[in-house]
């Protein structure tokens, strides 16, 4: 912690420190998640093919719904104890999760060890590698949380050409290994370069039930459910698309993870500095229309390569902007005071959305796309981003009805 009483400025040198700690803690913390969907069609395809598509999505989304349920205790760690051991102590879990779910044998271990254990330690890294930029940085807070928020994309971008790569050559169980370790290996010392620059009074309450009883809170936490609900979707299901509906090779799937997340990188950032110039809440519902008008109006109608990659480069540019946003709008709305316990609160609506995510879209594509046609899953997750959008224009107008206010 801060050995002087006296806050340090926002906008220092330091600021940039913990943009770069938090770049790299999210790199290890999201990068096996925006991956998963090549460890999903290794499952589906060679290791559990006998398995519903439905089960098997279980562990991808219990990644990122844990690291969201847990959120909530993160966030309270990281007020009241030094965010570097918070910090430390998730890579250290997550990084083990994953080297423990390199020995199990069944669908439902790799549930509770790669999904749930997983998402648990990798909640301490995501809560601290979001708040604390916000927390040092003012004038540019938005692309500084872009940036910060890219570490996941990029680590997302190499690890699924590494993790097809490990998994053709060395197993899946190897590439599992391999990757824990590098988490514990990046995400430890990372963690060590945070530092908080503003010190929070202990409360009596964990959960802050003042801020859950603000309508705008509410809203917020509307619009964080139904964005985790599409976000993943894409994510997670269009890798094994490319195979399954189009009849490409594997390597056109990990190619398209990796343009999604190629996508997001720049998304993440440039959309951010977008964010300091016209607003946090108006960039964020440019990047939720878009990501809608891309599932329905370009994915959905368009069934061929070309579309495909299009879909994914847009969709990656404009939908991690949205997600990466979400913190910068709660500081401008709520303060940056609480704001570690208050994502904490947030995330956990993505815990809610994620879990009506892929297991329901895997359950569709069972049942009424008889494992190969994705219709009915894509229309599910352009749902999704439709009610965020919807749900984010009315508290753009509740904020400030005038449209062309900076906001």
């Amino acid at each position: 912690m801060l050995s002087s009483p006296q806050e340090p400025p926002p906008d220092s040198l330091y600021g940039w420190v913990v943009v770069f700690s938090g770049f790299m803690m999210l790199m290890v913390a999201l990068g096996p998640t925006n991956s998963f969907g090549v460890y999903l069609l290794e499952y589906q395809s060679s290791v559990f093919p006998s398995t519903p598509v439905s089960t098997l999505s279980w562990i991808g989304s219990l990644q990122f719904a844990s690291m969201c349920f847990f959120g909530i205790g993160a966030g309270v760690l990281v007020e009241r104890f030094d965010a570097r051991l918070v910090g430390a102590m998730g890579g250290l879990v997550s990084g083990g999760a994953l080297v423990v779910a390199s020995a199990c044998s069944s669908p439902i271990a790799l549930v509770f060890t790669q999904g749930i254990l997983f998402g648990a330690g990798s909640s301490c890294l995501l809560i601290p590698a979001i708040s604390l930029p916000s927390q040092w940085m003012q004038k540019h807070r938005a692309a500084a949380t872009g940036i910060a928020l890219a570490g996941g994309s990029i680590g997302g971008l190499w690890m699924s050409f590494a993790t097809r790569s490990m998994v053709a050559n060395l197993g899946w169980q190897w590439s599992l290994r391999i990757t824990g370790l590098m988490t514990i290996g990046v995400g430890c010392p990372a963690s060590l370069l945070l530092r908080k620059r503003i010190q929070v009074p202990k409360r009596e309450k964990i959960v802050d039930v003042q801020a859950m009883r603000n309508p705008l809170f509410a809203l917020l936490f509307s619009v964080s459910l139904f964005t985790a609900g599409g976000y993943f979707m894409p994510y997670n299901f269009m890798p094994s698309y490319t195979v399954v509906a189009l009849g490409e090779s594997q390597n056109w799937s990990t190619s398209i993870s990796s343009i999604l997340n190629a996508g997001s990188i720049t998304g993440r950032i440039l959309v951010g500095v977008l964010a300091d110039f016209i607003g946090p809440l108006n960039a964020m519902f440019l990047s939720l229309l878009i990501s809608n008008l891309t599932i329905l109006a370009v994915w959905l109608p368009f069934k061929n390569l070309g579309a495909l990659v299009a879909s994914a480069l847009i969709f990656g540019f404009v939908s991690g902007s949205a997600v990466s946003l979400v913190p910068v709008v709660a500081a401008s709305l709520f303060g940056v005071k609480r704001l570690a316990s208050l994502l904490g609160l947030l995330f956990f609506s993505y815990t809610l959305g994620s879990l009506a995510c892929s297991p329901v879209g895997g359950a569709l594509l069972d049942k009424y796309g008889q494992g190969t046609n994705y219709t009915p899953l894509i229309i599910y997750g352009g749902a999704f981003f439709s009610a965020a959008t919807l749900l984010l224009g009315i508290l753009r107008m509740v904020v400030n009805s005038n449209l062309w206010v900076k906001i």
